[in-house]
């Protein structure tokens, strides 16, 4: 299921707020961003609560073990606190630190067609994997693919990701309908 600030393009969901911790209000913190800790260089975020739009702010964070705990300002009981549990935080994209040319946000890449060289299409990136050696498109076959295959395409830039155009919503790659994933 697709949320509304994810549907909505102006927003990017950096991560959910967890359970409560303690009793002083503080929650855990699940964190969609590489480092974990990169979602902690924003403290207001666009939230939906109980079916309003508003914004939280973190006023307090900590780290116990490799989760991240933090005390949204107002929210100072469990009680209150739980209300906040499921809650997506999400940041305006303007907000984003700005990329050099040719670099691109993995939610950029998702959903764009993939093309190879001779125009053959495999469908679009459905996410992308961190492998540590290199990330990793998995793009899923659709309506216009030659086939139902799901592959898996290495993001090299400039040796197999030869062109993404946001533009036109494709990445052009090096790569044989026929490579084994």
């Amino acid at each position: 299921m697709v949320s509304k600030l994810e549907a909505n393009s102006e927003w990017l969901v950096l991560g959910e707020i967890g359970r409560v911790h303690g009793l002083k209000g503080w929650l855990k913190l699940i964190s969609f961003t590489s480092p974990i800790e990169n979602i902690l260089d924003y403290s207001l975020f666009h939230a939906e609560v109980g079916g309003r739009t508003q914004e939280l702010e973190i006023d307090e964070h900590s780290r116990l073990n490799k989760a991240l705990l933090v005390h949204f300002k107002g929210y100072d009981d469990p009680e209150t606190a739980r209300l906040l549990t499921g809650t997506e935080l999400a940041v305006a994209n303007e907000k984003l630190p700005g990329l050099e040319r040719g670099e691109f946000y993995w939610h950029q890449l998702q959903g764009l067609k993939v093309v190879n060289k001779i125009d053959q299409v495999f469908g679009r990136v459905s996410h992308l994997l961190e492998t540590g050696a290199n990330d990793v498109l998995v793009v899923k076959a659709d309506s216009e693919s030659i086939d139902d295959r799901e592959r898996l395409i290495p993001y090299l830039m400039d040796s197999v990701v030869i062109e993404i155009n946001l533009e036109n919503q494709t990445i052009r790659v090096d790569w044989e309908a026929d490579y084994l994933d």
